[in-house]
Order: structure tokens, then sequence, then C-alpha cells
């Protein structure tokens, strides 16, 4: 797999959003791989098991452990 970045010093560097000549914000780009790119995939992520639910179909354990596919949840029930 590629590094995205050679080393922790180019995570601090700076990123900026500029429109034009004027800088709308600054911050580094590890914080922007953060709070930008991976919590906007966690957000999406977040619709998609809410809009599976309300059609009643079972949440696939695509991102972690599901409690549709817990594998103990049979376990218990049986008890």
């Amino acid at each position: 797999m590629a590094k995205l970045f050679k080393d922790d010093a180019a995570l601090l560097s700076p990123w900026r959003m500029v429109d034009g000549d004027r800088e709308v914000a600054v911050i580094s780009r590890g914080a922007l791989l953060r709070s930008i790119l991976l919590n906007h995939w966690y957000h999406h992520r977040g619709q998609l098991t809410v809009y599976l639910r309300q059609t009643g179909s079972l949440v696939p354990a695509i991102y972690g452990a599901s409690a549709d596919e817990n594998p103990f949840a049979e376990i218990t029930s049986r008890t």
C-alpha cells in the first residue's frame, strides 16, 4: 500500500482552502484527513445503516461487528 505521507512532519504541514486570492481556512493535513474526510465517511455509513433499518433489511458487518450478524445472539437467545 502506498504511503500518503512520507513522515509525521508532512501530516503537520498546513493545508489551505482558498477562494481566489483569499485564504478561507488553514488546518494541518492530518486534521483535514480526520475532521473532514473520515468524519464524512462515518456520516454516510450512518445514513446507510439507518436506511437499511428503515427498509427492514439487515445491516451487514462490512464496517465491523453488526447487531444483525452477531454470532453470540443465537447462543444467548437459546438460553
